[in-house]
């Protein structure tokens, strides 16, 4: 078994695909290809994977990713010139839009170059960086006043620690708390929920602790898995709501695919706005140059 490896977990009847993140002696630690799962198991509980695209749950998952980013393609093509004002109807679009800025934290790098990819798909401005969830809260620090983002997102893997029943503890998660120390570097740059939204969170993650410590968005109140591009279906919907609208929170949830077990948040407002003229639309003045 070695680094880099796809694997799957015998004792757990092979359901989820993993990428072995690291091997001590016969311990190995794994990191979820489709949900952003941290977890260790036995090496001798692993089986190599040759081709993921056999596996009925990689599958499964990789079909939910294609409907959830359908689905924010179809919200994206929803904003219809009816919202806007009445001057800007006619059919060459006199305005430009300014979708809210997105700076995404991810403590996987795999997922981040997938995250990156929807984001310029839908043509969300988006700025992305890789670092372990541990040095997430200093990257922040470095990163937020020279983004300037409208939205952040701090995620990666977590799970919570074999052993450990009590949920209400952070000492319980592996990431969680690298998370809350995210999301405060966060609130200290930006206080106000609406002029920053703060989406946090992974698989298991400390729903509550996160909501607490100022995210709008977070995940795991169910404690469930989440897939990997859920933190980017709701940074996509924050993006896109106009900034007098609030987010339709039980429309954005339902709509990721981990559903309300998976991510909850608080009523926030969007990050969208539209501007007059559109630079591409005008025609040079015949004074010019002259």
């Amino acid at each position: 078994m070695k680094q880099g490896e796809l694997v799957v977990r015998k004792s757990y009847g092979g359901d989820m695909l993993f990428r072995v993140d690291a091997v001590f002696e016969r311990m190995a630690l794994l990191r979820g290809t489709d949900y952003r799962l941290l977890a260790d198991s036995p090496v001798d509980d692993l089986q190599s994977v040759r081709n993921p695209d056999e596996l009925g749950g990689t599958r499964k998952a990789r079909i939910q990713a294609n409907e959830s980013l359908k689905r924010m393609k179809e919200q994206r093509a929803s904003i219809s010139l009816s919202k806007l004002p009445t001057l800007l109807s006619a059919d060459r679009r006199p305005y430009f839009e300014m979708p809210g800025k997105v700076l995404h934290l991810d403590g996987d790098p795999n997922y981040l170059q997938k995250s990156m990819a929807v984001y310029n798909q839908l043509r969300v401005p988006a700025e992305g960086a890789h670092c372990h969830e541990s040095q997430m809260p200093q990257v922040l620090m470095r990163l937020l006043p020279k983004v300037r983002p409208d939205i952040v997102v701090i995620t990666g893997h977590d799970g919570v620690l074999k052993q450990r029943e009590d949920w209400h503890k952070l000492t319980s998660y592996k990431n969680s708390v690298n998370f809350v120390q995210a999301v405060h570097v966060a609130r200290d740059f930006e206080s106000h929920k609406d002029s920053l939204v703060v989406v946090a969170g992974a698989c298991q993650s400390h729903f509550e602790a996160l909501l607490g410590a100022g995210a709008n968005f977070a995940s795991s109140p169910g404690r469930i898995m989440i897939h990997a591009l859920d933190p980017v279906y709701v940074a996509v919907r924050a993006a896109f709501t106009p900034f007098r609208e609030t987010i339709n929170m039980e429309d954005v949830i339902s709509n990721t695919i981990s559903g309300m077990q998976g991510v909850g948040g608080l009523e926030t407002m969007g990050r969208y706005r539209i501007g007059v003229p559109n630079p591409k639309s005008l025609t040079p003045s015949a004074g010019i140059g002259q």
